[in-house]
């Protein structure tokens, strides 16, 4: 099992909860777009909607990313943990990608 599906993050209720309620939307636009396609919705018209969901997508990136910075990574510092540092510049070269 590859290293990140075995570290946990306990989150509060609210900030998971907020979390699935915003991929829940995401989830609901990625069904209309699906459904778009089925009915044969002009292409400009798909393309659209699939722009709004990159940003949703982008915006919870950012977001689940400032959570990251202000606790895991503020902790792992304090503790002793410098590698965090580098994991972080590896994170945000993925999301700039």
């Amino acid at each position: 099992m590859n290293e990140c599906c075995m570290r946990k993050k306990e989150r509060s209720d609210g900030e998971k909860k907020a979390l699935i309620n915003r991929l829940s939307r995401i989830e609901g636009q990625i069904r209309g777009i699906k459904g778009m396609v089925e009915k044969d919705a002009y292409c400009t018209d798909v393309i659209t909607q699939t722009a709004a969901v990159c940003a949703a997508l982008n915006s919870f990136s950012k977001e689940l990313l400032a959570n990251h910075i202000r606790s895991c990574v503020c902790e792992d510092i304090i503790s002793g943990k410098d590698e965090t540092v580098d994991e972080l510049v590896e994170l945000i070269g993925k999301l700039m990608k």
